[in-house]
């Protein structure tokens, strides 16, 4: 498929001949340039990692042969927007015309595992994609042309952490470091994350965690997908692609992924890659977020500083500008009021996670 002029009568009739499960269309990126098509992706393995070729030709293989694909207990089919009818994804964003689709696949596994935990798919959780990369990734010497990956990407997650959406908010385009003035009080960090090398792992990890970050190979092609499965059939490579994995299905042997491209591309931001195909399983990456602060789901409220936890009574305590303050989840309601019977001096710090509703506690959990 020639790239400089976007043919679809050509590309339906390859994918009708290759027997390919997907439609193709005119989208707002088919008939962008080559270069501009590439500033839509920005998922660059460093040195020492195996290259975008290598991923791709591994996973191909180890699909064909069947290995560590079968998952003891996993369900057939998941997908994290319809769990019982809940949604656990945050909604779909769009990176622009900037490199950056490491953070926004990053972030989307974050907000989603976090969701995924709290048992809360109504969450208010929206991190920063400008901090994880104008800040972050930018002081490893990445930007919007030359891109990142996840390995670093969830480094900077654990230490010193993102901070929330509107600390600082994303433009595309490379932006100076602009966090608010308080973002030490509001940055969110994971203790942890792991590499998924196998399918079987994946859809574990999917069914019972959360979602995970996944990249793969970009073909010309791929810009023009409307809906199905989603596998290439023609069309140069492009480059490298960050996005979220937020389902699977066995019956139809795909990953169902978020992308970072708006609503206005595939179903509804989101898209089917069939299983094996560009790399997308060589690796997955999955999150933990048991320690992550609660200020993120307290409606953004600022509540930080050393937390004292009194399991017998199910309470917690926590330090601010007034000084101490007192939640307790005693017949179902909240105090907030000076704590005279804790100092600082004895307050410990370890970390609770909150689920409010109303200003009511419903759960605490202690780590």
């Amino acid at each position: 498929m020639n790239h400089d002029q976007f043919n679809l009568a050509q590309l339906q009739a390859v994918i009708q001949q290759a027997n390919a499960n997907w439609v193709a269309s005119e989208t707002w990126l088919t008939q962008l340039s080559p270069q501009e098509k590439r500033m839509r992706l920005g998922a660059e393995p460093p040195p020492g990692e195996a290259t975008l070729d290598e991923r791709e030709q591994i996973a191909h293989a180890n699909f064909q042969t069947g290995v560590g694909i079968t998952a003891i207990g996993a369900p057939a089919s998941y997908d994290l927007r319809n769990v019982d009818g809940k949604n656990f994804i945050t909604p779909i964003k769009n990176q622009g015309n900037c490199g950056s689709c490491v953070a926004f696949g990053s972030v989307a596994t974050v907000e989603g595992t976090t969701r995924v935990k709290r048992n809360d798919p109504n969450l208010q959780v929206d991190l920063s994609e400008a901090h994880l990369f104008y800040c972050h990734a930018a002081a490893q010497g990445r930007n919007c042309s030359n891109g990142w990956w996840v390995d670093p990407a969830l480094d900077a997650f654990k230490n010193p952490g993102v901070v929330d959406d509107a600390c600082y908010p994303y433009t595309p385009g490379d932006q100076r470091c602009g966090v608010c003035s308080d973002w030490q009080n509001r940055v969110i960090k994971i203790p942890a994350w792991r590499k998924l090398t196998t399918i079987a792992d994946m859809k574990t990890w999917l069914s019972t965690n959360g979602p995970v970050a996944a990249c793969f190979k970009v073909y010309d092609d791929f810009y023009a997908y409307r809906s199905g499965i989603y596998r290439h059939v023609t069309g140069d490579f492009l480059g490298g692609h960050c996005v979220c994995a937020v389902g699977y299905s066995d019956p139809d042997k795909c990953w169902i992924c978020k992308n970072s491209w708006g609503t206005n591309w595939g179903e509804n931001g989101f898209f089917r890659i069939a299983y094996g195909d560009c790399g997308i399983d060589y690796t997955m990456w999955g999150v933990e977020v048991g320690a992550i602060t609660p200020s993120v789901w307290l409606e953004k409220k600022l509540i930080t500083g050393l937390w004292s936890i009194n399991q017998e009574h199910k309470a917690a305590a926590y330090v601010d500008g007034v000084g101490w303050r007192y939640l307790s989840a005693e017949n179902d309601s909240v105090f907030l009021g000076m704590l005279t019977l804790v100092t600082s001096a004895k307050a410990s710090q370890a970390l609770v996670n909150l689920r409010i509703e109303n200003e009511v506690i419903k759960e605490i959990y202690v780590f």
